[in-house]
């Protein structure tokens, strides 16, 4: 019975831990730029041309370009506007000017230490 309660107090106490996800980071929009995101049928033998912003977020250490997952979802964000953010896998969760905003991360790169 005491091996039993001390697993459990193992297992509870380890789960806020795991619960904590990544760290908040600040970063700050670089750059945005247009980028062709796919194609939309309109009627039957048209198709129109999707475009997409990309934006170049720089943190500390890493340069993101990021864009929103759906075309219909722009926000334009103000260039050399801080951010901070989270990463989850593919995607980073932003926060600037008080609204959450959710993107795609496109590519990331290591900044250069003379490049701060």
């Amino acid at each position: 019975m005491k091996k039993i309660q001390l697993l459990a107090t193992a297992v509870l106490s380890i789960t806020p831990l795991l619960n904590a996800g990544n760290p908040s980071q600040t970063g700050r929009i670089v750059s945005e730029n247009s980028v062709d995101c796919g194609t939309k049928k309109q009627g039957k033998k048209e198709q129109m041309d999707l475009v997409c912003q990309e934006y170049v977020l720089r943190s500390s250490t890493v340069e993101y370009h990021i864009r929103q997952p759906k075309q219909k979802d722009q926000t334009m964000l103000p260039l050399n506007s801080p951010v901070e953010f989270e990463m989850d896998k593919d995607k980073m969760k932003l926060k600037v000017n008080g609204k959450k905003l959710e993107f795609l991360v496109v590519s990331e790169s290591a900044i250069a230490s003379d490049a701060k």
